[in-house]
């Protein structure tokens, strides 16, 4: 299962990206420090939406419109005080086809697992609010993420699929990562 397969093959970067995104997490002191962190995942999570939308819809992925999006970062980020006109700079993969957009569509689906940790972070921290995007989708978070890895496992449909298919989940990570070693980490 192509799941599996970008599972295995994107765990360093996947490490990689999460050591970097906690660390900034947990300089984190303030409303303004979160609004600031989360202008990394608008930006980049932004930038990544426009790139798979041209294969992305309600006929590939018939639950789009319940999945969590950029939308909610925005949301979060003014409720904390904070607005999106100074973004930092975020490059998506370029994608080409519907198997490439469902790559990086799983590392953005797939973040959503460790929302509930990162709500629990900030929480000890002394922040009550800006959680609507790392809640995911609270109590169905399990439910939608197997029913995107049940779709997700139908769409390869080569083994050439199967390997772009890693190879753009791996540059989604690091992508992502390049976003946070741009900016400077709070102190």
């Amino acid at each position: 299962m192509i799941s599996t397969k970008i599972k295995e093959a994107t765990k360093q970067a996947h490490q990689e990206l999460e050591k970097t995104v906690v660390l900034q997490l947990k300089n984190i002191r303030s409303e303004t420090d979160y609004a600031q962190v989360l202008k990394n995942f608008y930006a980049y999570f932004s930038a990544v939406e426009r790139a798979v939308a041209p294969y992305i819809n309600s006929h590939t992925l018939p639950d789009i419109n319940e999945r969590r999006n950029s939308s909610y970062i925005k949301t979060d980020i003014q409720e904390l005080g904070g607005d999106i006109a100074d973004l930092p700079a975020a490059t998506a993969p370029t994608v080409h086809n519907l198997p490439e957009a469902f790559a990086v569509l799983y590392v953005l689906e797939g973040s959503i697992m460790g929302g509930p940790y990162i709500v629990q972070m900030l929480q000890k921290y002394g922040l009550n609010k800006g959680f609507h995007f790392f809640s995911g989708y609270g109590a169905d978070s399990g439910k939608m993420w197997q029913a995107f890895t049940a779709i997700l496992d139908t769409v390869p449909q080569t083994e050439a699929d199967e390997e772009a298919m890693t190879r753009k989940a791996n540059e989604t990570f690091q992508r992502f990562g390049d976003v946070f070693a741009a900016q400077p980490t709070l102190s």
